[in-house]
C-alpha cells in the first residue's frame, strides 16, 4: 500500500494545499522575532495558498529583506517604495487586523 501523494495529469500533486511553494515560504517566515514570525506565518498559512503567482513572488522578495526593515514595514507605519511589496505588506496588515 503506497502512502505517496497521488499525481494528477501533468505531473502535479492532486492534493494542492499546502503546495511545496507555500511550505517553503512558510519555513522562511521563521525569523526569530516572535512578532514577525506570527505576522508572516499567519499570512503564509491563510493568504498565500490563494495568492496569485505574482503575489507569491513579491512575498518571497519581502522575506529576503532584513528583519529590522520587515519590522518597520509590518509593525510600524513605514511602507516599501516598491508597489508590489507595498501591496503584500498591506495584505499582511489587513489579514492581521481582521484576525484581531
Amino acid at each position: 500500500m503506497s502512502t505517496a501523494t497521488p499525481i494528477a495529469p501533468g505531473g502535479t500533486a492532486a492534493s494542492l494545499p499546502p503546495d511545496a511553494d507555500v511550505r517553503r515560504l512558510l519555513w522562511l517566515c521563521r525569523r526569530g522575532m516572535k512578532e514577525l514570525d506570527v505576522l508572516l506565518g499567519r499570512y503564509a498559512a491563510v493568504g498565500l495558498p490563494h495568492a496569485p503567482p505574482a503575489e507569491r513572488a513579491s512575498f518571497a522578495r519581502l522575506l529576503a529583506l532584513p528583519d529590522p526593515l520587515l519590522a518597520a514595514y509590518l509593525l510600524a507605519s513605514d511602507a516599501p517604495a516598491d508597489p508590489a511589496l507595498a501591496h503584500v505588506v498591506g495584505r499582511i496588515r489587513a489579514l492581521c487586523r481582521s484576525a484581531a
